[in-house]
């Protein structure tokens, strides 16, 4: 089956940060669905790890690109090679990102501590979301969806996370600006934000988290399958239809009324 015969038989994402937590979720829930996906991430062996989760038979097939999504010719690179394998891009979960430091006040932050996670959580989602933007337009049939994954922090901070939070700020900007930009195109992009889902980026919350009065308290967690399955149901609406921002948390964590 040749690029444009599996693109008629199957929707193309590209997944990135696809080698742990919400990323490999989202991925093995969309290759169980059928979807073919391009999982991007920094380590080869943890993609392959990846696809290794998706049972047989489901009729989405992958391939693991690495990349560094900071990296213009890596993004680049990325969507080469899938348009090369399965011939278009339906999807882009563009999730990867990175908290940095932990427990950093903001007046000792390194300046290189705050350019790796600009780097990695606005500069990249902005590379794969061009890079998405100028293949969705110019393929035949024309359009697709973007999805970026926000945060809890691109409503409100947490203690100490001057860097994360700006960015994850910064990306509902990103989302509003490419969603307006899309429409001629048929290109929906919307933002999920997402709670304590239970990942290692997540582990220490059932110990302790340091809350805004200072004191540090255990936060309730949800099973992350419950974030891959409203990506999936974002991701598979037809492109008439958008989730422009969805919230999913773990109903008890300290959100509503933070602080």
């Amino acid at each position: 089956m040749n690029a444009m015969q599996t693109a008629q038989h199957s929707r193309i994402a590209v997944v990135t940060g696809a080698g742990s937590g919400i990323g490999r979720a989202v991925a093995v829930e969309l290759l169980r669905a059928g979807w073919s996906v391009a999982l991007a991430g920094r380590r080869t062996q943890t993609l392959e790890g990846t696809a290794a989760l998706a049972p047989e038979g489901t009729g989405g097939a992958s391939i693991a690109v690495r990349t560094d999504v900071s990296q213009p010719d890596d993004v680049a690179a990325l969507f080469t090679a899938t348009v090369d394998r399965f011939g278009r891009v339906d999807l882009l979960f563009n999730n990867a990102g990175t908290f940095g430091p932990g427990g950093v006040p903001v007046e000792e932050l390194p300046y290189d501590a705050w350019r790796h996670v600009v780097d990695t959580n606005l500069n990249g989602a902005f590379l794969c979301a061009q890079a998405a933007y100028r293949q969705m337009k110019e393929q035949d049939p024309q359009g697709g969806r973007i999805i970026n994954n926000g945060s809890i922090s691109a409503h409100t901070p947490r203690p100490h996370s001057v860097a994360y939070t700006a960015t994850k700020h910064a990306l509902t900007g990103l989302t509003k600006s490419l969603s307006l930009d899309g429409r001629p195109y048929g290109i929906a992009v919307g933002q999920i934000d997402i709670g304590n889902a239970a990942t290692d980026m997540t582990s220490r919350m059932g110990t302790g988290a340091l809350q805004a009065n200072g004191e540090v308290a255990p936060e309730p967690v949800m099973d992350v399958a419950d974030v891959a399955r409203t990506v999936r149901h974002m991701a598979e609406l037809p492109l008439a239809a958008n989730v422009q921002f969805a919230t999913v948390l773990a109903t008890a964590m300290p959100y509503v009324g933070r602080g």
